[in-house]
Formats: structure tokens, C-alpha cells, sequence
């Protein structure tokens, strides 16, 4: 101290105060909120009031390079709602398939932080750069005195908003233009009986033709769901598109003129359905049902195929030796075989062939042979030789037939195609095909070499001498027959078989026909029809004429 120097001793005394409380308030600032003591070891007090410039920007920065970096958890903790933080930005990399992100904050303004992305998005072989602008903004933490992130699910993406995340997946199955065998467009509004069938080549085999869907990243409500379902009264939001979809070309084996026919054809009526197909592949021509609903009971119904059955009943009887086409099997107005049997109209004809009684329809005879076979014979005939029951893989969905073993009054009823036998119009249009081409090609309406699906096939096929006896007595049921009416000028190389199904609690049968011309086989059922035919014989003929 300098010689004569006054020092006033309250001045001495406020400046040391001064200098320790400006020391305590260093201290506190730099540790604030991280567990650090004060000078004399009590708990530094919290921050508080609104961040500093410096507090924003450094915030801001730290929790950008935490996000950059992949580091969650760090970059979740300078927010003030971490859990919330910790599945956003996880879902960003998880759900949204964010490989990588670059993230450049701006210049402040106030509280308010605005920063760029340029995000790398990946899913499957789709790669695409997705750049927008988002923002954050800081606050003071209550707990803790910390300058944080104010979390909001808008820092992610500036349109998420509460309850979204953000997703990434394929759209909808891409869009698919059929065609028929000849490369005509196939619609439903031009094919009405289409409506049914299209959806499902579009969700099976749009990619497989060719097509890609559209791949986006959309906001969607928390468990809503792919893209585009979402949940109840909220929709999901495109954000970003990687790739947008492209239609395919699928080729199928329908014809649009067989095509235009039956749907003309089943139009006549109320409620029928057919189904025409190539005898030597399988390659089903034309589906239609004259009720234009999403069940397609064509390839989908359930019913007894009556008469029609006798074909599967032949086979297994001239196989086993039990008939022969010429040989004599009288047809009584009843027969009993656990239960009484009687023919349409009580009809007989004591004198009568195997072929008479087939192309006649008598029930009566087939059922005076019930107890000659055994009583899986039908079944396996069913099975083994005509394919049905074993699983058909078409395409689209389809009802593949059922025959199940039965004795008693169940087995004679199965001969005639009552009881528990159950079939749809492509199953009875597949029988006749059986019985033209020799053997069980089982109906398809996608060529399988699209997908690699292997085709049901049949253990062993028709005898050759019991294939030409069958053919002969459906061409005889086709000119001198039940079935002659209708198939009236279609020419030689024809074949058919009536049926009138029974139901209980039904004034009038369900009337079946199927029958062949050349290659071209048709199944027709119009339920409370009657008489087989009258009622579904004039819709074959017509599929077959445009054949």
C-alpha cells in the first residue's frame, strides 16, 4: 500500500462481498442443475427464467449432432419429455427407414430454432433423399434449470402432430390391367362378373406381372397400421414419395368373347352362374353369375350338383365292372337303400340300359347298385380320378369339391349327388373336361408359370375304354336325352348330363347342366331352376356356341 493512501474500510468491506457473491454467481451458472455444490458445499441453486442466446444455440446444436448421429438416448435426454423423444426418433430410423440423416441448424430466432434435413430413406431396392425444414424450440427445464428441447412430435417432421409417427411401406398392391388369352383388356365394367375376380389377381399377382407399388413415408395415427389403413376417423398423410407405382399387364386364360356370352347367358335369369374351360388344359375361358356380388359362387358355391354326379358314379361303376353301356339295369319308379328313392315324376323304364338309365337320369338304378360297392369307392373315385377335393390352386379363390365317404342311405344319396356331396359350377364344368379330355386337368386361370405354383394332379386318369364308354353315353344324354333340347345343333363332338338337386324346404330343385363341345367344357346351376335342361341347358349351349 502506498504511503498516505485512505481506504475507507466500508469501501474495503463491499467490494470483498461484491467479489465473492460475483464468484458464487460463476459458479452456479456453469454447473447449474447437474449436482454441483456451492462454495460451501449446499446444492447450487436452479436456473431459471428464459434460456440465454448462448443456452439456445449450444441446446439446439447438441441435441441436432446427438440425433445426426444416432446417439437417441443422448439426444432424447436434452428434451423435456425424453420417453416421448426416444420412440419418435426411433421410429424415425426403424419405422421410417431413415438409413441416415444430415441435420443443419439455422439462426436463431428468439426461443425458436430452425434447422434443415436431408434424410436417406431405404425400403427394399427403393432409395431416395427426402430434404425439408423443420424446428425446435428450448426452454427451461422446471426440474432440472437446464436449457431443453421443447419436445413436440412436430420436431420430427413439421406435419406430425400429436398421437402420428412416421412409417414407411409399399402402398396399396399396384394397379393391374388384365387381359384375356388374346391381349383384350378385361373390366368390370365390361365384365360385370368380373368384379370378383380382378381384386384378387391384382393383390396376388400385380408385382408378379411386373407392377410396383407406390413406396411413401406418411404420418399415421400411433398403431393405426400400414400406410393408407390408419384407424377410424383419421387418415394417414403423405410426406414423402420414393417411388411411385407402376401398373402391370397380366395375362389370363379367359376369352372376352366365351366371356360376353355367359354373362348374356346368366343375365336371363335371376340367380345362375357358369363356368366354361378347356378340356385338355384346364385353362378356364369364362366365369359368370348373374348376381354381380363379391362372392363369386361360380368358383365359390356350395350345393349339391344332383344328377351331374352320375358321371363320377359311371366311372366308378364301369371301372369296377359293375355296368356296362349296354348292358341291361332296369330303372323302377322306387328304390330302396336305407331310405326310399323315386325318379323326377315317378318316371320307369323296366326295360331299360345303363346307358338309357344315364342319359334318362333314372335315379332308381344307380341306387339299386349302392350295395355292390363299397363304401369309399365313390369318394376315392371323386378324388383319385376327377380331382376334386384336392387342392386347386387357380389363381383366384375357389371351392375345390367335396365327396366324402358314406354308407347307408348316405352313400345313395352321394351317387346321385344328394346328401353330403357338395360342388360349385367350375367343379361340375372340370367333371365333364375329365370325361372329354381323358383325364383330370385341374382348372386355372392364371397360367402357373407367372408364380411357380404347382397345379393339383389327379393319382391316375379315366381307363381308356372307360373314358370313350362315358363319352358315349353323354353323347347319347346329348341327342336322345335329357339334355338334347339344348344341345340341339351344336354339332357331333358333343356331350352332356343333366341334374335336378333336391332341397329341402325348396318347391323346386336347383337345375344343373354340363356338357362339352370339341375342346370346351360348361357348367351351369340356376338354384330353384327345375328341371336341369330347361332352366341351366340353354345358358351352356350359349357359352359353348360362342366357344
Amino acid at each position: 500500500m502506498h504511503k498516505g493512501a485512505k481506504i475507507s474500510i466500508g469501501v474495503v468491506a463491499a467490494a470483498i462481498v461484491g467479489a465473492a457473491g460475483l464468484g458464487a454467481y460463476n459458479l452456479v451458472d456453469a454447473v447449474a442443475g447437474d449436482g454441483s455444490t456451492g462454495a460451501h458445499g449446499e446444492p447450487a441453486p436452479l436456473r431459471t427464467g428464459p434460456p440465454t442466446a448462448e443456452e439456445i444455440k449450444k441446446t439446439a446444436r447438441d441435441f441436432l449432432a446427438a440425433w445426426e448421429s444416432g446417439d437417441t438416448a443422448k439426444a432424447a435426454a436434452l428434451t423435456d419429455n425424453a420417453g416421448a423423444a426416444t420412440t419418435a426418433l426411433t421410429g424415425y430410423r426403424e419405422m421410417a427407414h431413415v438409413e441416415k440423416v444430415s441435420l443443419k441448424p439455422g439462426t436463431p430466432q428468439g426461443t425458436k430454432v430452425p434447422f434443415s434435413v436431408s434424410a436417406e430413406v431405404s425400403y427394399g431396392s427403393q432409395r431416395s433423399t427426402w430434404t425439408y425444414d423443420s424446428s425446435l424450440a428450448v426452454v427451461r427445464g422446471q426440474s432440472t434449470g437446464h436449457a431443453l428441447v421443447d419436445w413436440q412430435p412436430a420436431v420430427v417432421h413439421p406435419q406430425l402432430g400429436r398421437g402420428e409417427i412416421l412409417r414407411t411401406n409399399a402402398g396399396a398392391p399396384p394397379e393391374v390391367e388384365a387381359l384375356d388369352r388374346n391381349g383384350t383388356k378385361l373390366d368390370a365394367k365390361d365384365y360385370p362378373s368380373l368384379a370378383s375376380v380382378l381384386p384378387q389377381l391384382r393383390k396376388k399377382y400385380g408385382e408378379k406381372a411386373g407392377g410396383a407399388p407406390t413406396v411413401e413415408v406418411q404420418a399415421v395415427p400411433e398403431g393405426g397400421g400400414t400406410p393408407g389403413a390408419g384407424t377410424p376417423g383419421a387418415a394417414a398423410k403423405t410426406l414423402h414419395v420414393l417411388s411411385k407405382g407402376k401398373p402391370a399387364q397380366l395375362k389370363t386364360t379367359l376369352d372376352a368373347g366365351v366371356q360376353r356370352a355367359a354373362e348374356a347367358a346368366v343375365n336371363l335369369r335371376d340367380d345362375a352362374s357358369v363356368v366354361a374351360l378347356k378340356a385338355s388344359t384346364g385353362e378356364i375361358l369364362a366365369v359368370a353369375n348373374s348376381k354381380k356380388t363379391e362372392f363369386n359362387t361360380a368358383f365359390l358355391g356350395q350345393t349339391a350338383p344332383g344328377s351331374t354326379m352320375k358321371i363320377i358314379t359311371s366311372a366308378m361303376l364301369l371301372e369296377a365292372g359293375k355296368a356296362a353301356p349296354g348292358k341291361p339295369l332296369p330303372c323302377p319308379k322306387y328304390a330302396t337303400y336305407g331310405m326310399r328313392f323315386h325318379n323326377v315324376e315317378e318316371s320307369e323304364n323296366p326295360g331299360a340300359t345303363f346307358a338309357q338309365d344315364f342319359a334318362a337320369s333314372c335315379n332308381t338304378a344307380f341306387i339299386s347298385l349302392a350295395g355292390q360297392v363299397g363304401d369309399g369307392a365313390l369318394a376315392a373315385e371323386a378324388r383319385d380320378v376327377f380331382g376334386l377335393g384336392l387342392e386347386w390352386k387357380t389363381g383366384v379363390a375357389t371351392f375345390d369339391g367335396s365327396v366324402p365317404a358314406e354308407s347307408g342311405a348316405g352313400k345313395a344319396a352321394a351317387m346321385i349327388g344328394q346328401g353330403k356331396v357338395q360342388m360349385s359350377a367350375l367343379n361340375v364344368a372340370s367333371m365333364a373336361a375329365t370325361v372329354r379330355a381323358g383325364s383330370f386337368h385341374q382348372p386355372y386361370v392364371v397360367d402357373p408359370s407367372l408364380d411357380g405354383r404347382q397345379l393339383a394332379r389327379a393319382p391316375r386318369s379315366l381307363p381308356g375304354g372307360v373314358a370313350e364308354q362315358l363319352r358315349g353315353m353323354m353323347r347319347l344324354t346329348a341327342t336322345a336325352g335329357t339334355g338334347a333340347r339344348a344341345m340341339s345343333g351344336l354339332g357331333p363332338d358333343t356331350g352332356a348330363k343333366t341334374g335336378s338337386a333336391e332341397v329341402d324346404g325348396q318347391p323346386k330343385p336347383n337345375g344343373w347342366f354340363t356338357a362339352y363341345r370339341g375342346d370346351v367344357a360348361a357348367a351351369a346351376v340356376v338354384p330353384r331352376g327345375g328341371h336341369g335342361g330347361d332352366s341351366a341347358g340353354p345358358i351352356v349351349a350359349s357359352v359353348l356356341r360362342a366357344s
